[in-house]
């Protein structure tokens, strides 16, 4: 069979995800992509910037766009991560709205499901965590979100244990266009390996010092090196703003900042089947939220 003819019979789009923040949308895009593309950790607002998450199901092809948590923004980089999740749904074929169901559902979830209302796109209600919720909380759930908002169907699912998901993916699959694929039918993601790098480092970040500063942080990958022997070095900056958040990211005697490594070190060498040697250095940058080059480095638009 020829590729024009293959074609003939496939689909192809773009499926956004949104929601309030921690809503379990980078868990989703994982179990949906098979692989960990995006960084999962109990703090909100971990996703930054839009993450692409390419999944094959049948004879479709998704891509999976995982947008930050949408929330009442007040710093400018809350606002560049907002816009950029509405950029996300805007641009999509499909929106589906995360919620997680064991929570009451929450002013910015209701801000969302009234802003998808009267959008051409077509949108799907996915209720997450199911696996730990009564059923009849699930259903008043749904009831008084399809009642704020006009969605075409309502699923039930659990992102961590995947139950639900083929149903999601059949779904989707019926939602998307006619055409082409886009991507090679091996390719999981946009996200660059240096990207990668300092996602998770920023996640192991976030683990280790979740209550002190994680949202006056910024990490990036300022130099990667192939060696000769098949290894990486990696060298990455964390910037803080002030200099008693560089003295607790060292901890005493380096504890902290060789706790963060470690474990970054661990993953991304069996993320890449190769060994790295990563090197993590911290440097005071005052008022980093309001620098035009770092936006561009997490993949966000300036916003005023």
């Amino acid at each position: 069979m020829t590729e024009t003819m293959s074609n003939k019979d496939r689909r192809c789009g773009f499926v956004a995800l949104i929601g309030a923040p921690n809503a379990g949308k980078s868990t989703l895009l994982n179990a949906l992509v098979g692989s960990k593309i995006a960084i999962v950790t109990h703090k909100v607002q971990t996703t930054r910037s839009r993450l692409v998450g390419v999944a094959i199901h049948e004879e479709t092809q998704m891509i999976f766009v995982d947008t930050p948590g949408i929330f009442s923004p007040k710093k400018r980089l809350e606002r560049a991560m907002v816009a950029a999740a509405w950029e996300g749904a805007n641009d999509a074929d499909v929106v589906v709205l995360l919620v997680d169901a064991t929570h009451k559902i929450t002013d910015s979830t209701r801000i969302i499901a009234e802003g998808l209302k009267g959008s051409s796109k077509r949108k799907i209600l996915a209720l997450n965590k199911i696996d730990i919720v009564k059923r009849e909380r699930l259903l008043a759930m749904s009831q008084e979100l399809n009642d704020l908002g006009d969605f075409e169907e309502t699923l039930m699912i659990s992102a961590k244990t995947e139950n639900g998901l083929d149903t999601l993916k059949d779904k989707l699959s019926a939602c998307l266009p006619d055409g082409p694929w886009l991507y090679p039918e091996d390719h999981l993601t946009d996200i660059t390996e240096r990207m990668l790098a300092s996602e998770i480092t920023r996640e192991k970040f976030f683990l280790r010092f979740h209550e002190e500063l994680p949202y006056a942080t910024t990490i990036e990958t300022e130099r990667w090196k192939e060696l000769k022997d098949g290894s990486v070095r990696i060298e990455q900056i964390i910037y803080v703003e002030r200099d008693t958040q560089k003295m607790i990211v060292i901890g005493k005697g380096g504890q902290g900042l060789k706790s963060i490594g470690k474990a970054a070190r661990e993953e991304l060498q069996e993320l890449l089947g190769r060994e790295v040697h990563l090197f993590i250095f911290v440097k005071v940058r005052k008022g980093w939220s309001d620098d035009k080059e770092r936006y561009r480095n997490m993949g966000l638009d300036w916003v005023q």
